[in-house]
């Protein structure tokens, strides 16, 4: 006797019924599911790109969002901060290292970052083509720049004034940038930029740069070996300097303890703010946690019904198939049996359901993943496998079983002769 052929012919035999709980089933599975690779893969890309950045200095405004625009470049900056005043922060003796950003323009969505080369070093972001940028108007695309726009090296790129597709204006066609390189993916926020130097945003705003005419000499004495750097990495000019601004800067302590004296003196002692990508990000993430944590739980209350739904259709099924049952031990099959039978119906209907929703979530994640990837928000892919399916694996055979165990108890304790008599 093929107990599995006999609880597969059961369960097709009431095709509307299985077809019911494994919908019921796979969609609270599904949920669970996309939750679980959304949280993993969210936190994972927002701590990848505040690794290593221990403060964030910019404007006076609120923290969050001077984090979300100068670490994850998906709100509006809180302002500018000084040249000069960067200058003297970037030399404080808790700094190990301070990266400079200055923001205002994107190309069809995607940021213009102006920087130096040791963003890119940051990421751990190499060429996989062309150079780094040794003069203005050059730029370095990001993957993600590259594969969705089409732009390779020794294309033009005409920028919007502006940080999102949305909110751009005037476009600055006297002043078109050349692509010179293009980053491997990082996975990071770096793979949806465009870089270039600083020095190519200052002169994108001056006054006199739509008028034209004088990038070529810019140009040129950028070049220049021998040009004065301050200690961020950008060229001095003691008369411009004092109308220069950068947008915010990512700093690098010297050691543990000026976590505890940068930031303090930064809020209190000057006009600009620190703020901790650390901190924030767990601020984030908590915040969001809480509408996961509610969606998580009507999941999980699909699958529980599911179970329900489950022990109801086995329950009537042992009612329908009395006499069926009630022959089998006559024609010898023992209580046990029976009893793994019945069982076994409700593992399988199970494990139906719960393959159909590791279908519908991870083909669900996927989709949403490239929706969001258009969005420039975070990488998130459903052709990865995390350990927490396996324990939901685990507990919605836990549920199947439970829910079987009451019918199957049922059919052990049936009595056949009189089964077989009521039936009659």
């Amino acid at each position: 006797m093929n107990l599995f052929k006999i609880s597969l012919a059961y369960i097709y035999r009431r095709k509307l019924n299985t077809l019911l709980n494994m919908v019921l089933l796979g969609l609270g599975t599904g949920i669970v599911v996309v939750l679980l690779l959304f949280g993993e893969q969210f936190e994972e890309n927002l701590y990848r790109n505040v690794q290593d950045i221990d403060v964030v200095v910019g404007a006076k405004g609120s923290p969050l969002q001077l984090i979300l625009s100068s670490v994850f470049h998906v709100d509006v900056p809180t302002g500018n901060i000084p040249l000069l005043e960067a200058r003297k922060l970037a030399k404080n003796r808790a700094v190990a290292q301070a990266i400079p950003l200055a923001l205002g323009d994107n190309y069809r969505g995607y940021r213009i970052v102006g920087t130096t080369s040791e963003y890119a070093k940051h990421y751990r972001a190499e060429l996989i083509d062309g150079t780094f940028w040794d003069a203005p108007y050059q730029v370095v695309i990001g993957a993600r720049v590259a594969s969705v726009t089409g732009l390779a090296i020794g294309d033009e790129v005409i920028s919007s004034h502006g940080l999102t597709a949305e909110t751009a204006s005037d476009k600055h066609e006297s002043q078109p940038f050349r692509v010179v390189g293009v980053l491997q993916p990082t996975g990071s926020i770096i793979d949806r930029l465009l870089l270039t130097s600083v020095e190519t945003v200052w002169l994108v705003h001056e006054p006199h740069a739509e008028e034209g005419g004088g990038q070529d000499h810019h140009m040129e004495s950028h070049a220049d070996e021998d040009i004065r750097r301050d200690v961020l990495g950008l060229p001095m000019d003691s008369e411009a300097d004092a109308e220069r601004e950068v947008t915010s800067l990512l700093i690098r302590y010297r050691s543990p303890i000026a976590a505890v004296s940068f930031p303090r003196y930064v809020n209190k002692e000057t006009k600009f703010q620190a703020a901790s990508p650390a901190f924030e990000t767990t601020r984030l993430f908590a915040l969001l946690g809480v509408g996961l944590e509610v969606v998580r739980v009507f999941g999980g209350v699909l699958v529980f019904a599911a179970a329900l739904s489950i022990f109801v259709a086995l329950y009537n099924a042992m009612k329908d198939r009395r006499y069926d049952l009630a022959m089998m031990r006559a024609l010898g099959a023992s209580r046990g049996k029976l009893f793994v039978q019945v069982l076994l119906e409700g593992i399988l209907l199970t494990l139906m359901g719960t393959g159909l929703g590791f279908v519908l979530g991870h083909a669900s994640t996927e989709v949403i993943g490239e929706w969001v990837r258009e969005a420039q928000h975070i990488n998130l892919t459903g052709w990865i496998i995390l350990p927490d399916e396996f324990w939901l694996i685990g507990l919605a055979l836990v549920l199947g079983s439970v829910s079987a165990l009451i019918p199957a108890l049922q059919v052990y304790r049936t009595d056949v002769a009189q089964t077989l008599v009521e039936v009659s």
